[in-house]
C-alpha cells in the first residue's frame, strides 16, 4: 500500500520530469518540488493564516495570562471572548510535520532510481508505469558540480543550507513571545522551542540523506519563505484597511471586578465617554437651533 501510494508514484513523476526537462535530475527534483508544494498549498496557506492572526493577539494574550495566571478557567474564558486558541498556536509546525511521509517516500525513490547495480534496475523496472520509456532513461545522471545526488554532501554545505532555510521559514512564522507568557502558556513556550529545534533535526537528518532529498528540502523551504512574506503582506493590507475604517483587529477584553460585577477596560470606557460625550453635544445643537428658528418666527 505504501508503495502503491506514495513511492512509486514519486518514481514516475521524477522520471518523467527528468525525461522532459533533459536529463536534468535537479531540475526534475525542482519541478517536483514545486508540483507538491501546489498540492499542499492550501493547508500551508491556512496555517500560516493563523500563525499571523495568533501573533496579532498576543498583546491580549499575554495581559490576560498576566492577570490570570493563578485562574486556569478564567483565563480560558477570556481566551475564548477574543476567539483565542492555545492549541493553534502549534499549528505552524503541522505543514513541516506533514513532510514526513513525503521525505520518507522521496528518500527511497531517489535511492531507488539512482541505484548503479542490475539488482536496483531490477527492482526499478516494475514500478514504472506504461508510459514512460526506461530504457532510454536508465542510466539516471546523478551529479550535479560536485554533488552525488544519491549520496549526502561531502562537503556539508546542503545540511547548512537546509538548516538556515527552515530556520527562516520557522522564524517568520512563529510570533515572538516574552518569556513571562511561555512560563505561562506551555503551547507558547513549546512553538518557540520548536522555532530552534526543528531546523536543527532536519539539519543534522541531512548529513545522511542523498543530496537530491536536500535539494528538495531548500527548495521547499524558500518557496515557504515567498509564501510567508506574501501572506505577511496581505494580513498587513488588512490590518491597514481594518484601522481606517476604524475597525480594531480584536474585539474589547471584558474585565471582572473581584464582587463579579462586568466592567470595560479603560480604552472601552474612554470610547463610550467620547462617544456619549459626541451624541450630547450633537442633541445640544439641534436644540439650540430649533430655539433660534422659533424666535426668528415670532
Amino acid at each position: 500500500m505504501w508503495d502503491t501510494l506514495i513511492v512509486n508514484p514519486m518514481i514516475n513523476a521524477l522520471l518523467f520530469f527528468y525525461d522532459l526537462l533533459g536529463n536534468n535530475f535537479v531540475l526534475a527534483i525542482a519541478v517536483f518540488t514545486i508540483f507538491i508544494r501546489l498540492i499542499t498549498l492550501p493547508l500551508n496557506m491556512r496555517q500560516q493564516r493563523s500563525m499571523l492572526k495568533t501573533q496579532e493577539m498576543q498583546p491580549q494574550v499575554q495581559a490576560i495570562q498576566k492577570k490570570y495566571r493563578d485562574n486556569p478557567a478564567k483565563m480560558q474564558e477570556e481566551f475564548r471572548k477574543i476567539g483565542y486558541n492555545p492549541t493553534e498556536s502549534l499549528a505552524g509546525c503541522l505543514p513541516t510535520l506533514i513532510q514526513f511521509p513525503i521525505l520518507i517516500g522521496l528518500y527511497q525513490a531517489i535511492t531507488t532510481i539512482m541505484g548503479a547495480t542490475p539488482q536496483s534496475l531490477y527492482e526499478l523496472a516494475p514500478r514504472v508505469y506504461p508510459f514512460i520509456d526506461l530504457t532510454s532513461l536508465v542510466p539516471v545522471s546523478n551529479k550535479f558540480f560536485w554533488l552525488n545526488m544519491s549520496q549526502p554532501d561531502p562537503f556539508y554545505v546542503l545540511p547548512i543550507l537546509v538548516f538556515a532555510s527552515m530556520f527562516i521559514q520557522q522564524k517568520l512564522l512563529t510570533p515572538p513571545v516574552s518569556k513571562q507568557a511561555q512560563q505561562d502558556n506551555p503551547a507558547a513556550s513549546m512553538t518557540q522551542s520548536m522555532q530552534y529545534t526543528m531546523p536543527l533535526m532536519f539539519g543534522f537528518f541531512s548529513l545522511q540523506f542523498p543530496a537530491g532529498l536536500s535539494v528538495y528540502f531548500i527548495l521547499a523551504n524558500l518557496i515557504g519563505i515567498v509564501q510567508g512574506y506574501y501572506m505577511k503582506r496581505i494580513t498587513d493590507r488588512e490590518k491597514a484597511e481594518r484601522a481606517a475604517r476604524g475597525v480594531t483587529s480584536a474585539p474589547v477584553v471584558i474585565d471582572a471586578d473581584e464582587d463579579g460585577a462586568a466592567k470595560a477596560s479603560p480604552k472601552a470606557r474612554q470610547s463610550a465617554n467620547g462617544a456619549g460625550y459626541s451624541k450630547t453635544k450633537s442633541t445640544s445643537s439641534q436644540t439650540a437651533a430649533k430655539r433660534k428658528k422659533r424666535s426668528a418666527k415670532r
